[in-house]
């Protein structure tokens, strides 16, 4: 897109959001990826990589949990030491100029909460936390990476790329049955990232608490998602359905084009770059 196409559409943007007294606005991997997290699709929706672990095999087969937990002891540094880019940053000051009713967020990456905003939907959890699947304790997600380390001290990395979410895909050279994988010291329970895996439940609460937001808003702003998944597009259809206007800012097309006002299929960081909602 040209320098002069990408003006046209900053102005738009502004257009909307001086159009409207509150925002909820909706944000997805789009958001985080100039921050270094991969997506999981690209421009046009199509997987980048293979299918992610699945919420029952996790819980059901060990063999998976190791290959988790070990692709995620290589993977969690990348997640924990990303900063907020300017999208993040620029939301933020949306919120302190009271524009935004609600930041709904696909991520699970916490990007918006570092770079200083208050009001956050973790619509999938967060990647910081992990959760005993008995018991519901919580531990700090860096207090497992200190254990895993502790109890694999042998492991060789080998190549690494990072993957969505904290995962990464490694070439390793031991044996993963070999590989120790933590329980809770509560109850013994599995323990899992406290995010939501693909299959996984949404708890109904994040639903409520997000269409609650949408209705006390004029308008929903979607940024960096292609709303191939189903919890975020259902917001969508939600405001829809109430007749709130949606704009919607990503780089490829999304499952909710055709329901919104204006549609700018431009990267949200070029879109923002200049946008300092000064």
């Amino acid at each position: 897109m040209s320098e002069q196409n990408i003006i046209i559409e900053e102005e738009r943007l502004r257009q909307f959001i001086d159009s409207y007294q509150k925002l909820t606005i909706l944000t997805g991997a789009g958001v985080s990826a100039a921050s270094g997290i991969p997506t999981y699709r690209d421009d046009d929706g199509n997987w980048l990589a293979s299918d992610p672990i699945t919420h029952q095999d996790f819980l059901s087969k060990e063999v998976k949990r190791k290959r988790y937990w070990m692709r995620s002891l290589v993977g969690w540094p990348f997640m924990r030491d990303a900063l907020p880019n300017i999208v993040h940053d620029a939301l933020t000051n949306l919120e302190e100029k009271k524009k935004v009713s609600l930041i709904i967020t696909q991520n699970v990456d916490q990007l918006h909460q570092r770079a200083g905003s208050r009001s956050v939907l973790d619509l999938h959890g967060r990647i910081d936390h992990v959760i005993c699947m008995k018991c519901k304790f919580l531990f700090r997600r860096q207090e497992i990476q200190d254990w895993l380390h502790l109890k694999n001290p042998l492991i060789s990395h080998g190549q690494i790329e990072t993957r969505p979410d904290g995962d990464a895909s490694l070439e390793t050279n031991f044996d993963s049955a070999n590989f120790k994988i933590p329980s809770c010291t509560k109850c013994g329970g599995i323990l899992k990232p406290d995010v939501v895996f693909f299959g996984g439940t949404i708890p109904r609460g994040r639903y409520r608490y997000g269409r609650e937001a949408i209705l006390e808003s004029d308008a929903l702003l979607v940024i960096g998602s292609s709303l191939h998944v189903y919890s975020g597009y259902s917001f969508c259809r939600f405001a829809n359905d109430n007749q709130k206007p949606i704009m919607i800012v990503n780089s490829g097309p999304t499952r909710a084009d055709h329901m919104a006002e204006f549609r700018c299929q431009v990267d949200c960081q070029k879109l923002l770059a200049s946008y300092t909602l000064s």
